[in-house]
C-alpha cells in the first residue's frame, strides 16, 4: 500500500506529469476484442458529503472529478486499456443512512462517453448528512460491485473524505471484508483545513493504516483548494492503469504510537459526553 502525497509545492506539476506519463505508458497495448460486458476495471467513486465538508469543499471536489472525466490523461489511459472500456459509478455517502448513486453504472469507452458522464455528474444536486461512515461507504461499494453487470479484470472503490469513520461498523473490518473479495481500495483524504472537534490532523496517516487496502492500493491527499483537478486526475488514471508508484514519493514520519484506526469513533462518544 502506497501513499502519493500531492503537495503544494512547485514540485507538483514535474511528479504529477511523471506519473501521468508512467501509468498510461504501463497500461499495455491496443485493446483487443471482448464482450461488452467485460471492463479492464470497475470503479466505485464514493464521495463524501457530511456537514463536515463546506459546501465549497463540496463543490471543489465535485468539479475535481468533472474535470478529470473530461481530460485527455484519463481519455487516453482507458483507450490503451487491455479492454479499452471500464465501468463507473458515482455515490455520495456520509453516515449509515446517506448513501446516494448520483450516476449509475455507465460504460466509457472513450472521450465522448467519459464527458458524457461527466455532464450527468456536473449538474446533479449535492446532497448534505450528518456523521461519516467510511465503513458504511466501503459495504456499499461491494454492493454497487455485485450489481454493476460486467466481468471486471479489477475492482476498486475510490473513497475521499475529510475526516474519520465515526459510525457503524470498525472501518477495518468493512476494509479486510474488501480484501478478502479482491477489492482494492484507494483514499483520497481531503485535507483544507485546520483539524477541527472531530477531524484529525494525521487524517492521510489514517487512511493509509485504516482504509485503503488490496492490490496496489494507494492515497493521493489533497492539501489546497487547486490540487483538486490534479490530485483526483492523477488518482484516476493510476487506477484505470492499475498501477501505483514503485516507492512512494514521501516516506511516513515513523512515529512511536500507531494510528488509532478508532479515533473517530472515540471522538464521537466524547463530544456526546460533555
Amino acid at each position: 500500500m502506497w501513499a502519493l502525497r500531492v503537495g503544494g509545492s512547485s514540485r507538483l506539476g514535474g511528479l504529477t506529469a511523471l506519473l501521468l506519463a508512467a501509468a498510461v505508458a504501463s497500461v499495455g497495448p491496443a485493446r483487443t476484442a471482448q464482450a461488452e460486458t467485460e471492463v479492464d476495471v470497475a470503479l466505485v467513486l464514493a464521495v463524501d458529503i457530511s456537514f463536515s465538508m463546506d459546501t465549497d469543499e463540496q463543490e471543489l471536489q465535485r468539479a475535481g472529478f468533472v474535470e478529470a472525466l473530461r481530460s485527455p490523461e484519463v481519455h487516453e489511459a482507458i483507450d490503451r486499456g487491455l479492454i479499452g472500456q471500464i465501468a463507473v459509478t458515482y455515490v455520495e455517502w456520509a453516515g449509515v443512512a446517506d448513501r446516494h448513486v448520483i450516476v449509475p453504472w455507465t460504460l466509457v469507452d472513450g472521450p465522448e462517453s467519459a464527458v458524457r458522464f461527466a455532464e450527468d455528474l456536473e449538474f446533479e444536486r449535492i446532497h448534505r448528512a450528518r456523521r461519516t461512515s467510511i465503513s458504511n461507504a466501503i459495504e456499499f461499494g461491494l454492493e454497487m460491485l455485485e450489481e454493476s453487470g460486467v466481468r471486471a479484470l479489477r475492482q476498486v472503490i475510490d473513497i475521499s473524505g475529510d475526516g474519520p469513520n465515526n459510525e457503524g461498523r470498525w472501518v477495518t473490518v468493512a476494509r479486510d471484508r474488501a480484501i478478502e473479495r479482491g477489492v482494492t481500495i484507494n483514499g483520497l483524504p481531503i485535507m483544507l483545513k485546520r483539524p477541527g472537534y472531530l477531524d484529525i490532523h494525521n487524517l492521510d496517516e489514517y487512511y493509509i493504516d485504516c482504509v485503503i487496502g488490496g492490490p496496489g492500493a494507494f492515497v493521493v491527499p489533497v492539501r489546497a483548494p487547486e490540487e483538486f483537478v490534479d490530485a483526483i486526475r492523477t488518482k484516476l488514471v493510476l487506477e484505470i492503469a492499475g498501477e501505483a508508484p514503485d516507492e512512494p514519493l514521501i516516506e511516513l514520519a515513523q512515529v512511536d504510537v500507531p494510528t488509532d484506526c478508532l479515533i473517530g469513533e472515540r471522538q464521537w462518544e466524547h463530544r456526546n459526553r460533555f
